[in-house]
């Protein structure tokens, strides 16, 4: 009886033994993810300022007036012109503002299911130790 309890001991710590290498590796993988996640945060902090720099500074040059007499031959109306581009403009600005936004929503999305999949990973080891402590406990009684 000693003798099986004896195996049975040392089958158990060869268990957990096995599974410190696997905790490890997941707590390195959800830290890895975490940084992933801050940098990312932190990506977007600084695309929403540079964005918002931008639109000041285009909105500050197209509230300005500018008068200006010239003595030469009427041509095309600027006016329509710059009008043209500024939408030309605010179009691709609106399409790569929406872009971003999808890029970071889907890598958003992606960081928090491999955060949520490395703590359903954790949780079951930690689950897995649990029990084999309880047995390993059980065992020396």
């Amino acid at each position: 009886r000693y003798e099986t309890e004896s195996g049975l001991r040392q089958n158990v710590e060869a268990d957990l033994n096995s599974l410190k290498p696997l905790l490890d590796s997941l707590t390195l993988s959800r830290s890895d993810l975490e940084m992933q996640f801050e940098s990312l945060k932190e990506l977007m902090i600084d695309l929403k300022k540079n964005h918002e720099e931008e639109m000041k500074e285009l909105q500050s040059h197209s509230s300005g007036e500018v008068s200006v007499k010239m003595n030469a031959a009427p041509g095309e109306d600027l006016l329509k012109k710059l009008n043209e581009m500024r939408q030309e403009y605010e179009g691709i600005i609106q399409k790569n503002r929406a872009e971003v936004e999808k890029w970071y929503e889907g890598k958003m999305e992606e960081v928090s299911q491999q955060v949520h999949s490395s703590g359903q990973e954790i949780q079951s080891s930690n689950q897995q130790i649990s029990e084999l402590r309880r047995e390993f406990q059980s065992l020396e009684i």
